[in-house]
């Protein structure tokens, strides 16, 4: 057992939560999702996470016996977390809501989507704990969700660009052993145990200069920036916005006016997968080596929605 103050503290500070001050994203995301259903989420969530928007979520019992380690809160990964937990468990999750990205094969997202009501009240009966890290974890230099990503593919990080307050870079540029595209798709399927890609631009014989950023990377001028740098693919998260609104279908179109044009491959993995690779690595190698403490993974059922 693991005081939750003790790795509510830990977190913080390897985190470095506080100097991130309000996350600009779920600073708007999580009252645009929640007031409209006249939910008080302000008396649910800790007071902190209400400020913060990142941190301790949900507070449960004292101590922590295991771990569970997730990237959305899907409806299957909450069931699971709610029926294999013990009192007093944590969940450590990239993002506190879910957010449907949609399927390049399939239906189209509804963008963010709140947890249900019954999941809240459940984790909360059973006194389990929730702490969530959006953009300090995007930004960290040895736990970031793109650091992850480039340690699993062994490339080798040679420049970035996006950088933060602190001069970190949100979007690698990394060197690669030789390869081509068709190649570079099925090792990525293969590493996020994806069943597709999303795939646009060129079909490319030689790559050894990619560009890699977690999560939703289907900014053209992102993707302009890379091809500057020299990059021959861009792999990220959603090359596209599959979302079924008036944001999705501009930011789709963008896109298909940027694609002929480019000369990079453009290759996404799915926003879950994309960042639920830093949480089967990086974090649950530092949750069992900070604590020695039991993890739980739990992948979602389907990586694209």
């Amino acid at each position: 057992m693991v005081l939750l103050d003790q790795i509510v503290h830990q977190l913080n500070s390897e985190l470095d939560i506080h100097s991130y001050g309000s996350d600009p994203g779920f600073s708007r995301f999580i009252p645009a999702v929640y007031d409209p259903l006249q939910f008080d989420w302000t008396s649910v969530f800790e007071n902190e996470f209400a400020q913060l928007f990142n941190g301790l979520m949900l507070r449960g019992s004292a101590e922590v016996e295991n771990v569970f380690l997730a990237v959305f809160p899907t409806e299957d990964v909450l069931t699971r977390f709610i029926d294999e937990s013990k009192e007093g468990d944590l969940l450590f999750m990239h993002h506190p809501l879910l957010m449907e990205c949609g399927d390049p094969n399939g239906k189209s997202g509804r963008g963010f989507v709140p947890i249900p009501e019954k999941y809240l009240l459940a984790m909360k009966k059973k006194r389990l704990s929730v702490y969530t890290c959006h953009e300090p974890l995007d930004y960290h230099q040895r736990l970031g969700t793109s650091i992850a990503i480039a340690q699993t593919l062994h490339a080798k990080i040679v420049d970035g660009y996006l950088p933060n307050e602190k001069n970190q870079n949100l979007i690698l540029l990394c060197e690669i052993q030789k390869t081509d595209t068709d190649q570079l798709i099925e090792t990525l399927k293969d590493k996020f145990c994806i069943p597709y890609v999303d795939f646009e631009g060129k079909q490319l014989e030689s790559i050894e200069t990619i560009a890699i950023i977690a999560g939703c990377g289907d900014k053209v001028d992102w993707m302009k920036e890379a091809e500057k740098k020299g990059a021959q693919a861009y792999i990220t998260g959603e090359i596209h916005c599959h979302i079924d609104n008036e944001y999705g279908r501009m930011k789709y179109s963008q896109m298909l006016a940027y694609v002929p044009n480019t000369t990079m491959s453009l290759i996404g993995v799915s926003h879950s997968a994309s960042e639920y690779l830093v949480m089967r690595t990086l974090m649950k190698s530092w949750f069992e080596d900070s604590f020695s403490i039991q993890t739980v993974l739990l992948p979602q059922e389907q990586w694209w929605l």
